[in-house]
């Protein structure tokens, strides 16, 4: 008997803690996207950052970046195709990692902004596609077993960073430094 109850308590903190991890980064890339949109210099006050750092033409990565950001957070959230929610996840942070943050070191909070945060992200990301929504998700409530384990991995890799990859490939032309 204790044995069933170890198991069923272990499952539960298990999903518990995908479910916080699911809501905590799905809160923080909403928060990204509303901000890219509303706030500061909004979508066009991004457009010409991203513009500056080469990704052309800037208003076209602003609204892509946002709007990804906006969906994977809503979908991760909701644990609802998790492997593509976390490919956004990693998609926009691999790209924001290597647009801007990769050159001012591994510290937030040197000059720039170091990659330690984008490179957690993308991290996280790729262990959501692997580990799955969880017990407490609309993919598990439609029984889709293809959102975990190595498939999830997978997608989310390849979906994320093939995507990004290809995305620096065909619009990121930096400024040369002279």
């Amino acid at each position: 008997m204790h044995h069933i109850v170890a198991t069923i308590h272990d499952v539960d903190g298990l999903n518990l803690g995908l479910f916080i991890l699911r809501i905590a980064v799905g809160v923080i890339m909403i928060a990204h996207g509303y901000n890219h949109i509303f706030r500061g210099g909004k979508i066009e006050g991004t457009a010409g950052w991203f513009a500056s750092l080469g990704m052309r033409p800037g208003i076209l990565h602003a609204w892509l970046a946002s709007a990804t950001e906006l969906g994977a957070g809503a979908l991760l959230i909701l644990g609802f195709f998790n492997p593509l929610a976390a490919a956004g996840v990693v998609g926009t942070m691999a790209v924001a990692l290597i647009t801007n943050h990769l050159k001012n070191g591994f510290f937030i909070f040197r000059p720039g902004e170091g990659w330690e945060y984008v490179g957690l992200l993308v991290c996280t990301g790729l262990a959501l596609g692997a580990m799955g929504a969880g017990e407490w998700s609309v993919d598990n409530a439609l029984d889709w077993d293809w959102t975990t384990g190595i498939t999830g991995f997978v997608i989310t890799a390849v979906v994320g960073l093939g995507g990004a990859a290809a995305l620096l490939a065909v619009f990121w032309r930096p400024q040369k430094k002279d």
